[in-house]
């Protein structure tokens, strides 16, 4: 019997599907959605390189709201992207409703516990969060929004990737 694939909620990086596709090849974008009564923050400590990752953070307040991307993907795949994400050593996971154009869906997505405000994104994450933002046609206000969090430079360039490529050399939040 065929276990059903699993419905992901990415609102950060992981919106980028060459990014996605790196983690969990299965992944297929199904569409967008926005998580009524949380607001994205960049204040998730990474574990990997100590910067600010996104979190999409519970408010309870109806006019918060985060975009994103609902994925499909093979279970026996989900394991990889809880490594990936660092399920359980920054992120834990729950189950949210995503309203969607073709009405409310049930995924998973991770949210952060372990946080930092004093924390900034480096310039490659929030490319990444841009690129995929525009990848999938999020509202062209909320990619505004994006292009205004202020963001560090990484003192390991390395990460980074080579000639301007967000995604080489980067694997983990």
């Amino acid at each position: 019997m065929t276990r059903p694939r699993v419905r992901y909620f990415a609102y950060a990086s992981n919106m980028l599907t060459a990014r996605l596709h790196e983690r969990v090849p299965s992944a297929l974008a199904i569409g967008i959605g926005k998580l009524v009564g949380h607001t994205l923050r960049w204040d998730k400590r990474s574990g990997w390189d100590g910067s600010g990752k996104c979190d999409a953070e519970a408010t309870g307040r109806q006019e918060d709201v985060v975009w994103g991307v609902v994925f499909e993907l093979d279970p026996e795949e989900k394991a990889a992207l809880d490594q990936a994400e660092g399920l359980g050593a920054g992120y834990l996971e729950k189950t949210v409703h995503v309203v969607t154009e073709s009405g409310p869906v049930t995924a998973v997505m991770y949210y952060a516990n372990d946080k930092d405000a004093s924390l900034r994104p480096y310039h490659w994450y929030k490319a990444l969060v841009i690129a995929g933002a525009r990848e999938h046609g999020l509202p062209a206000s909320y990619r505004s929004r994006l292009q205004l969090v202020v963001t560090v430079s990484d003192p390991n360039p390395g990460r980074a990737g080579t000639h301007g490529e967000p995604l080489s050399g980067y694997r983990r939040s």
